[in-house]
């Protein structure tokens, strides 16, 4: 076999072990996920995980080193949205846009009503489980923090643009999107109080343009 066939070849054996290993992961990721959801964090083993999956044991070992790092690839998965571009790089480019207030806010419901189904489950399964497990408490800690780090980070990209309150510090402006965005309320109007994703999507715009924006509040 010529050398330029062996490259060939070894490409394509290289691709193709890419792609099972991606299609061998997401089947873990929807076997953990459905099991988490029905049998709860401390109920769910890596055992049934590998069993509903078709998997070895080892295999969801060596590759997400155990519960709390299928439930951290569940949360990042979530948070990706659905499409090729993750969720949080398509909300970076439309806050670099030169939007006012209460359009980037509306743009930023809308990725909250694409991630929200996908994220809350898993970060009020977390926080379920955190009370018991120690490595949940800490990844519970963790989501928390990077959420909020991200409402941080989109308070100052709001802060000086068209249309928002006057006086407004970062603080509150960061507290209000954390609060609206937050796992708790998604649990209390879609999984408890059954509203229909759309309803809840103009609940949290109405109630964020309610607290940010000139036209919706007086100063």
């Amino acid at each position: 076999m010529a050398s330029g066939e062996i490259a060939v070849k070894r490409q394509y054996d290289a691709t193709d072990r890419r792609r099972r290993a991606a299609a061998t992961r997401l089947r873990v990721l929807d076997a953990a996920l459905r099991r988490f959801l029905r049998d709860g964090y401390a109920a769910t083993t890596i055992a049934s995980v590998a069993t509903d999956a078709q998997v070895s044991v080892e295999t969801i070992y060596k590759t997400f080193r155990g519960k709390a790092g299928l439930v951290r690839a569940l949360y990042d998965k979530g948070l990706a949205g659905q499409g090729e571009i993750p969720a949080p790089e398509r909300s970076d480019a439309v806050s670099a846009r030169d939007l006012d207030a209460p359009a980037l806010l509306r743009q930023w419901t809308n990725f909250s009503m694409e991630v929200a189904p996908r994220v809350a489950p898993v970060m009020l399964l977390v926080r379920a489980a955190a009370a018991a497990d120690a490595e949940a408490a800490a990844l519970a800690a963790q989501m928390n923090a990077e959420r909020l780090n991200r409402m941080e980070v989109n308070a100052q990209r709001l802060l000086g643009r068209a249309g928002l309150r006057r006086r407004l510090t970062a603080r509150h402006v960061a507290d209000v999107l954390f609060t609206y965005t937050s796992p708790e309320l998604y649990e209390l109007l879609i999984l408890q109080q059954q509203w229909r994703l759309s309803a809840y999507a103009d609940f949290l715009y109405r109630g964020m343009a309610g607290q940010l924006l000139s036209s919706f509040a007086s100063d």
